[in-house]
């Protein structure tokens, strides 16, 4: 599948504060896009196009006004069908949830909504974000925009594949293991996931509250910058979120994006996110080291001890589904069930002491950048795995999952600000995904060099 050469948010914000454009042929050409592709993708549950329309209308008498909110006023976005939105089902990508209607929207929408942003509709997941492939849904499978015979990763798969072909200018993920980064990685565009807390997830279905993120996928650095401008900052009413000042992204002489990489000092953790990699992923990562070390003004190998902890997650999403699992269990996809239910296994104790040793790595965290200011791995180990050979063995699902999101996984626990930004393709045309990490509350790092890259190698899904 061919990719769209659009435009991206930085690109198309000024010329909508000018009126050389309009939000409501921005939006219907999103639609069209969409009518068009997503039979193939499968990446939007619900495409909510009489109302986006009239959001884009909106937008358009308020910029003709003069009353300009900001970038993304009048800009195409989707959100993950896990994030509530107001009089719109919101499924979970489950039968269990196929017909529930929220009465208010999550805080993230809350926001996008103040900052102007249209929204288009609900995107395709890994059922209840359980998983890394997208391929157990209720709706059916995601397919990969750069070759629909391949997986589009997930959870937030949906996200990732409307983004990558261009049926959308961004969307809002969750990550709970890497279901941002991953499928970003694997459809060649940018996902980030920031600080544990930056980004409320109140009004957000939730696989694990200790390890859930909510943040955006885009076709650049920049637009991912902007979009976590508008959604970003404490939310008194989530008991996750945190009350640290959120710095400048996007414009201005301190922002994330106009400093460039000069004099950061970058770490390479070789053993674990190194180990048993692709060749052509290998392949790909040495010629992005290589980008980076012009850009920096330092790069050596650390090392890092990896957190190997699963009971945390497994014990939060049992807790937040058993008693429909008791109730219904068939309202579940048969793997998506099996999942919940493993965490049936741990005792209050066990969770409470894993809880306790996941704060500890949190804490453990910061002395990764005693000497550096930033790590940088492959975002996956593998490119995109073929959808038949997984369906041809159903037991091969999980074992891919869990390599797809391997690299991806730690820094969850660890709850650092997080980015995959694309660094190459197979010789098949799969994208290859660089992750690049940073200290707590220093998404503005993290965001330099992957825009710094960005600009040298020109990689993006532009």
């Amino acid at each position: 599948m061919s990719m769209p050469d659009l435009e991206t948010i930085i690109e198309l914000a000024p010329r909508l504060r000018r009126k050389e454009i309009s939000p409501v042929e921005l939006t219907r050409d999103c639609l069209r896009r969409i009518e068009k592709l997503n039979p193939a993708l499968n990446a939007f549950i619900t495409v909510t196009a009489e109302s986006a329309l009239a959001e884009a209308r909106t937008a358009e008498i308020e910029i003709s006004r003069g009353e300009w909110r900001g970038p993304l006023q009048g800009i195409p976005i989707a959100l993950k069908d896990l994030i509530d939105t107001a009089g719109t089902r919101t499924t979970a990508a489950s039968a269990l949830f196929q017909d529930r209607v929220p009465t208010e929207d999550a805080e993230v929408v809350r926001r996008l909504r103040q900052a102007g942003a249209v929204i288009l509709g609900k995107n395709n997941l890994h059922e209840f974000a359980y998983g890394g492939s997208s391929l157990v849904s209720f709706f059916g499978d995601v397919h990969n925009p750069r070759n629909v015979e391949h997986v589009a990763g997930g959870s937030s798969g949906g996200s990732a594949a409307a983004v990558g072909a261009g049926l959308c200018y961004a969307a809002i993920g969750t990550d709970t293991a890497g279901s941002i980064r991953e499928p970003a990685a694997l459809c060649g565009c940018v996902g980030l996931k920031p600080t544990y807390g930056r980004v409320s997830a109140r009004g957000v279905i939730p696989l694990s509250w200790s390890l859930d993120h909510v943040g955006p996928l885009a076709a650049s650095v920049g637009d991912a910058a902007m979009v976590l401008q508008a959604i970003a900052g404490y939310d008194p009413l989530d008991v996750g979120s945190a009350d640290v000042p959120v710095g400048d992204y996007v414009s201005g002489r301190f922002s994330a994006l106009g400093d460039g990489a000069k004099g950061l000092r970058v770490g390479i953790p070789r053993a674990h996110f190194y180990d048993e990699l692709d060749d052509e992923v290998r392949a790909a990562m040495d010629r992005a080291l290589a980008v980076i070390a012009t850009l920096v003004a330092e790069m050596r190998d650390v090392t890092i001890e990896m957190p190997t902890d699963r009971v945390v997650q497994s014990a939060e999403s049992y807790a937040f589904h058993a008693e429909n699992v008791a109730r219904t269990p068939e309202l579940y996809q048969p793997e998506t069930l099996r999942r919940i239910l493993w965490g049936a296994n741990f005792s209050a104790v066990e969770y409470i002491q894993r809880r306790r040793e996941l704060e500890q790595e949190r804490r453990r965290a910061h002395d990764f950048f005693a000497g550096v200011d930033l790590l940088v791995t492959p975002a996956t180990p593998i490119p995109a795995p073929a959808i038949g050979d997984l369906r041809k063995d159903p037991a091969a699902l999980r074992p891919a999952e869990l390599t797809l999101l391997r690299n991806t996984r730690p820094f969850n626990v660890w709850g650092l600000p997080t980015i995959s930004v694309p660094c190459g393709f197979t010789k098949g045309g799969l994208p290859i995904g660089l992750q690049i990490a940073g200290p707590h509350w220093r998404e503005d790092l993290v965001l330099r060099l992957a825009s710094a890259y960005e600009q040298a190698t020109n990689l993006t899904a532009k």
